[in-house]
């Protein structure tokens, strides 16, 4: 994507394309695309199938991650007895019945039953006014299932979900091996160069997405719930999953906006000046792309149209030097 369309090209560049095939022979090509796509998605399958602890553990590591997510200047204290959390206060202020719980803004309570000669057992209270991160993380939000079958069908979507993102590799190569002979020279070199980029893109979103959105999204959601009066110890497992996993490839698609915006500078259909023009109406585009590639919550949906703004903007730059350029050598052409 980096070559000015003005450059001169020698004839056996502008050819290069494979051999020619028949209408027959290309259905034959299609037909192998598709067994050998199909085969590798249901190897990726199965293999994902059983590894679904491990796909959970994966999805689950953001929530954990919003349990060390602090808003609007909450003070929180886990109470425990023995190994088990009982409890999970958010606070306005660091004391609780006249119990100071230190300048941190996370503290622990922990109940720990103690003898009292032949009367039984005490209660005794300890308060850890600087906890780790272990004592918080154990006070998580929890995921249930509420239906018989909904383990199952969710292991079956996680499967689907990881099946393709491992055979995708394999498909991009199938899929590779269809289109590009039949791509001349400067095609081929424009298509694999905006493939890496997109592929390097819709990893940098959902990377981004991952270890950074999704715990402060998920956080944003248990304080909203909070703020409606209503508690948040458990939510639906399958809901959550459905959650992030939508999130996370919403992202990651999010991100490709450069590669189809410059394609479309590099054929021609779209330039510097009418990107510029088109700014006012691409903040209105980008507030209804965050509301359909995420969920419906507010923060997400914010956080994705400052993200794809971002991205328009870097755009408009990389066209801009783009049409300098061009300028630049029609004038030395000229001359």
């Amino acid at each position: 994507m980096g070559d000015s369309p003005n450059e001169p090209l020698p004839e056996e560049l502008e050819e290069g394309g494979g051999p020619v095939k028949g209408f027959l022979e290309h259905l034959e090509d299609l037909r192998w695309l598709l067994v050998k796509s199909g085969a590798a998605l249901l190897v990726a399958l199965i293999v994902c199938l059983y590894a679904v602890p491990q796909i959970v553990g994966i999805l689950k590591w953001p929530l954990d991650r919003a349990a060390l997510v602090r808003v609007n200047n909450e003070y929180r204290t886990v109470v425990r007895v023995g190994d088990q959390t009982v409890a999970t206060l958010s606070l306005t202020t660091n004391r609780l019945s006249g119990i100071d719980l230190g300048t941190n803004w996370c503290s622990v309570i922990q109940l720990e039953p103690v003898p009292n000669g032949t009367n039984g057992l005490l209660l005794a209270l300890r308060v850890d006014k600087n906890p780790d991160n272990d004592a918080l993380l154990r006070s998580a939000t929890d995921l249930v299932y509420l239906d018989p079958s909904a383990p199952f069908f969710s292991s079956l979507h996680l499967a689907f979900y990881g099946g393709i993102l491992l055979a995708s590799p394999f498909i991009f190569f199938f899929l590779a091996q269809f289109i590009l002979p039949a791509l001349k020279i400067r095609e081929k070199k424009y298509v694999l160069r905006a493939a890496a980029v997109g592929v390097g893109l819709f990893l940098a979103g959902v990377a981004l997405c991952y270890f950074w959105v999704l715990a402060r999204a998920l956080k944003f959601a248990q304080w909203w719930a909070t703020w409606m009066g209503v508690k948040v110890p458990e939510w639906r497992a399958e809901t959550y999953f459905s959650f992030v996993t939508k999130f996370l490839i919403g992202m990651g698609l999010g991100f490709e906006l450069p590669v189809v915006l410059l394609a479309l500078v590099k054929i021609g259909i779209l330039n510097y000046q009418t990107l510029k023009a088109m700014r006012p109406y691409m903040i209105v585009i980008n507030l209804v792309l965050g509301a359909l590639l995420t969920t419906p919550e507010v923060f997400t949906q914010v956080v994705m149209a400052i993200v794809l703004q971002v991205l328009y903007e870097i755009s408009v730059i990389i066209a801009w030097y783009w049409d300098r350029r061009d300028r630049k050598h029609a004038l030395q052409a000229n001359e």
